[in-house]
Parts: C-alpha cells; structure tokens; sequence
C-alpha cells in the first residue's frame, strides 16, 4: 500500500511524468484501436462475437516476424502480413465461420473460442513459447529534463503506420463499392439482399478484412513489444472492452476508447504495478458492461 501511494505522490510532485504515461498509453492504445475496429465490422456486419481477434493479432506478428528471419524489410512486413492474413481469414470463414452465422450466439462463441485455442496450440507449436520480436536498431529519442520521456522510433513510426491503415479502411468503406455493400448489410442484411447484394460475399470479405487489419497490427506490434502464442487473449480482451465501450460502428469512439483504454493501462502499471497492467483491462470491461446495464434498467423504468 505504500507503494501505491509513494507511486501517487511521484504524479503529482513531476507532472512530467504524467506526459510520459499519457504517451505511451497512446502509442499502445492506437494498435488496440486497430484491432477493435476489425472487431467491431465483423460483430456489426456478421453478429458473430470474434473470440479469436488477438489470436489474429498475434498471428500476423509471427508471419512478420518469419518474413524478418528470412531477410525482409521489417515495414515491409506490415503490407505482407495484411495480405497473408486476409487469406488465411478467408479461408476460415470458409471452414467455420459461414457455418456459425446463422446459429445462437452461444454457438458462434463457442467456434471462435475453439479456433482461439487452436490458432494458440498451432503457433506454439510452430515457433515455440519463447517471446520473440523484431530488432529495427533503431534510435530512441529523449525529451524533458534528464531525458525522462523516451519515444523509441519503431514506436513513432508504429502509431503512423497504424493511423494510415486506419485512414485508409475508413475511406475503402466510404468511398468503395464494397465499402457500400458492407454498411448496407450491416444495417439491413435482409433489405441488402433485395436490393442485390451478394452477402455471403461481403460476409467473407469483412472477416478476411478484420483478419488482415488484426494480421498488419500484429506486424506492428512484433516491431514495438514481444509476440508469444497465448498472449492473443489479452489482445481479444482489450479489443472487446473497447467495442463494448464505444458500440458498433462508432469509429471515433473506438479510437477514444483505444486511447483511453491504452493510457489507463499505463497509469495502472504505473499505480499498482506492471503484473496487474493486463488486469485493468478486464477491470474495465466488467465497469462498461455493469455501466449498460444499469443504463437498460433506467431506461426500462422510464418506459414502463
């Protein structure tokens, strides 16, 4: 307990280090952004609740991370790891997921949970329990008096590559045909296919996209921090804690909800200590859904 309140006191006495949290919660809680968002397409376009989203994470981090060991450029792994993973998403909704979408919700989540655990045993399998990650030698950067703020320039350009993918995905679903078909289907699916819209197409475009999105995050992230087959549920927890928070299709509430998630984590680890970071998270996660809940009661009393 003192711990904690010595850890208080440092915020408040060097407001300096207050920045540096806040900065690194937004480089962090930008890939979580990232691979919500992919989330919040399949869960809004398909109603099937991804429980293996991290899983898709960390697997693109292993497809860059391989591309690395062979002798490939690092960024260009990001590019490489979109399209590897946009396959490898297509092929399971192909063998799982188009089998699902139309079943309970009970049955989607246990699919997705099912192929979480298998993607898991698979990459370990492949390529060990061993952490691994991607060396740029690259320079970091210090700032503030005594250097006390360190941006690391695999970090910066990180958050860049993220926001240009973000960007770009924003404008493919406004601008784009495809774009179109998959807010029309997430809307109405029925309505979408009187109007002509193949939606068994644009249900397997949206997964194999999500699988991309989460496959080029998980490229970033191998470059940032470490990769290991199981760390996919911390990722999955986050991405739903972020969806939940901010609702489908509510693309500026999903990057708030990233950054905040990603700034909260790092005063946690700050506060209470780096072993309890991921469990702020779930902290998080049980307060929105306890939050909506009350928020349907109240509203159920005003209408009756």
């Amino acid at each position: 307990m003192d711990n904690i309140w010595f850890n208080i006191g440092l915020l408040l006495e060097y407001p300096i280090v207050n920045l540096k949290i806040i900065i690194d919660g937004v480089m962090i809680g930008a890939l979580f952004a990232l691979a919500a968002y992919g989330l919040a397409l399949v869960w809004g376009v398909m109603n099937v609740k991804n429980l293996a989203q991290g899983d898709f994470v960390i697997a693109g981090g292993y497809v860059s991370w391989t591309l690395a060991q062979m002798g490939v450029y690092p960024l260009l792994g990001v590019p490489l790891a979109f399209v590897i993973m946009w396959g490898l998403g297509w092929v399971i909704y192909k063998t799982v997921i188009t089998r699902v979408i139309e079943r309970d919700l009970f049955t989607s989540l246990l699919a997705t949970f099912g192929l979480a655990i298998m993607m898991a045993q698979i990459m370990n399998l492949i390529f060990g329990s061993d952490t691994q990650s991607v060396d740029m030698h690259w320079p970091t950067w210090r700032l503030g008096e005594l250097g006390i703020i360190e941006l690391p320039a695999a970090k910066v350009v990180g958050v860049v590559m993220a926001a240009i993918l973000a960007i770009g995905v924003v404008l493919f679903m406004k601008k784009s045909r495809m774009g179109q078909a998959i807010r029309a289907t997430a809307q109405d699916s029925r309505a979408a296919r009187v109007l002509g819209i193949d939606t068994e197409k644009v249900y397997a475009f949206t997964f194999a996209l999500n699988a991309a999105i989460c496959g080029a995050a998980g490229a970033i992230i191998v470059m940032i921090w470490v990769i290991q087959p199981f760390y996919g549920i911390t990722y999955s927890v986050r991405a739903f804690v972020i969806v939940t928070a901010a609702g489908l299709g509510n693309l500026p509430g999903v990057i708030a909800a990233g950054l905040g998630i990603g700034a909260a984590e790092q005063y946690g680890a700050h506060i209470f200590g780096i072993g309890y970071q991921q469990a702020i998270a779930v902290v998080l996660l049980l307060v929105v859904l306890f939050y909506r809940l009350m928020r349907q009661r109240r509203l159920r009393q005003v209408l009756q």
